[in-house]
């Protein structure tokens, strides 16, 4: 339990047990997660939604990520820390996301960096994976690509399955050490779990996948809004936090707080 967790003990758990890996973003939150026994953080570019309250993940920087991610390090001790490569920061060529994601390992305390897409990306994976930076994929919908998708749908439907399956073994080819699979249909997403050597990380693809990521806030219940099919929430923190502060309000407001314990004399 007091190991810690490399890219190398990561991939070799596949077909051993589940992998677990959530979100997180500032150096609280990775510590709880942390010590609670997760496997693996993600600093998601998802931080540009329910961080930052930008629209997408698209206007998310380099510098951005790499801010929260150095906070998310200090907090941890065991997990494994992955960043994300954000939009156009690794698409103009393989010098670019070599220096990219250098940076982003040398600076930010991360042990590896994920970035979207399959055969496209399988150069830059492997240009990657040559200068010694562990490289985790993600294949199916990949919000970077929301605009050309046209929205968040389900992938690799029909005859799209092939094209999964097709980006699935080019990332493995490429040396990547794992993939996210995101909005896939159960019985594809198992399909490629079962065909390829490398960990695939599930959300929103079914129960048959190597592990499981989610969103700390979506598990928290801090979100409004639009919720996804495949996330569970397994607390209303938003409720809890809400009558916290309309109780603090209240007594502030009555004089109730501070009283006489909580003053100085």
């Amino acid at each position: 339990m007091n190991d810690k967790i490399t890219a190398p003990v990561f991939k070799d758990r596949k077909g051993k047990e589940k992998l677990t890996m959530l979100t997180a973003y500032d150096y609280v939150c990775a510590g709880i997660v942390d010590d609670a026994g997760i496997d693996s953080i993600l600093v998601g570019d998802s931080l540009g939604q329910v961080v930052l309250g930008y629209p997408s993940t698209i206007p998310v920087t380099v510098d951005e990520m790499i801010h929260h991610t150095k906070a998310v390090s200090r907090g941890v001790k065991r997990a494994l820390v992955v960043i994300d490569m954000p939009f156009m920061s690794y698409h103009e060529s393989i010098e670019q996301a070599r220096r990219n994601a250098g940076r982003m390992i040398k600076e930010s305390g991360a042990s590896a960096v994920k970035l979207e897409g399959g055969v496209i990306m399988k150069e830059v994976i492997k240009a990657l994976v040559d200068i010694e930076i562990p490289v985790m994929g993600h294949i199916g919908l990949t919000p970077q690509s929301i605009n050309r998708m046209g929205g968040y749908k389900v992938q690799g439907k029909g005859e799209e399955a092939k094209r999964l399956i097709d980006d699935a073994k080019a990332v493995e080819e490429a040396g990547a050490f794992a993939v996210v699979l995101e909005c896939v249909p159960r019985e594809l997403a198992k399909e490629i779990t079962g065909m390829i050597s490398i960990p695939t990380i599930g959300i929103g693809a079914g129960p048959d996948c190597d592990g499981q990521v989610l969103v700390i806030h979506d598990l928290l219940g801090i979100l409004e809004g639009f919720r996804p099919k495949f996330v569970k929430t397994y607390m209303n923190l938003r409720q809890e936090m809400d009558s916290a502060v309309k109780s603090y309000i209240k007594e502030v407001q009555e004089g109730a707080f501070p009283d006489d314990s909580r003053s100085f004399h």
